[in-house]
């Protein structure tokens, strides 16, 4: 579907796109054009939307520097439709996928894919024993520290969380795919040793830890969004298109 303008993005450039799934859902997001035909595509973190402050702020950099940037939401967050589900990594790298084929079909050459946040601890969100107890009750409702419910965890989305492992498919990345990982020292939700596993068996891989920031960098946004575009921002290259595998 073509964009069209959207009033309330923060860049005046930036463009309502609405992309479909493999499911046929309609996934939302903002185009932040530049004059060039380079784009980046910025996926935020777990129960979080494209309109995440850092997704926000790195999108405008990226705009002034003259690469396109696109943000969305995934299926069931956001302005996205479907059904929110824990742990949906699969159905993610799907979505990820119709964009990617989306943008590819319009000619924009893909030079980079950004994301921001995953959850960690399972224990730590759904409480201890949640194995015994989701088998009990088919489900776990998930309620924040004033006793809120937040989500409902199904025991088929907890079986697909449990069945994927992060670290293995990051080792098939390939040498010639240039990763780079950011991550705060201080980071409540996912610990910096996280970042330091990861960077052991990716290949071609830059690890920047910043100091004394939390999850979501607060005082370091500037830096954060600096090592991004550092990393991004276009130079000479034998082939940077990153093309689906359909």
């Amino acid at each position: 579907m073509p964009p069209e303008k959207s009033p309330q993005s923060p860049v005046a450039c930036a463009q309502r796109v609405l992309i479909s799934n493999k499911l046929g859902e309609k996934l939302v997001g903002l185009l932040h054009e530049a004059c060039s035909k380079e784009l980046v595509i910025l996926c935020h973190g777990f129960r979080a939307t494209k309109d995440d402050s850092i997704l926000v702020d790195l999108a405008a950099a990226l705009a002034s520097a003259g690469v396109n940037a696109f943000r969305f939401d995934f299926a069931g967050n956001g302005e996205s439709e479907g059904l929110f589900q824990y742990g949906n990594y699969r159905k993610e790298a799907d979505d990820l996928r119709s964009v990617v084929s989306y943008f590819s079909e319009q000619k924009y050459d893909i030079i980079a894919l950004v994301g921001h946040s995953k959850e960690e601890g399972i224990e730590g969100r759904l409480g201890k024993n949640f194995l015994q107890r989701i088998k009990k009750d088919g489900y776990i409702d998930v309620r924040n520290k004033k006793g809120k419910f937040e989500y409902r965890v199904t025991e088929e989305s907890l079986r697909d969380r449990l069945s994927t492992d992060t670290l293995l498919s990051s080792r098939s990345i390939s040498k010639d795919c240039r990763v780079l990982t950011v991550h705060g020292s201080e980071d409540e939700t996912v610990p910096a040793r996280d970042a330091l596993m990861f960077a052991a068996h990716i290949p071609n891989h830059d690890l920047h830890i910043v100091v004394r920031a939390n999850h979501r960098y607060t005082g370091h946004e500037q830096e954060l969004t600096s090592l991004a575009l550092d990393f991004i921002k276009p130079r000479p290259r034998k082939s940077s298109s990153l093309r689906p595998k359909l």
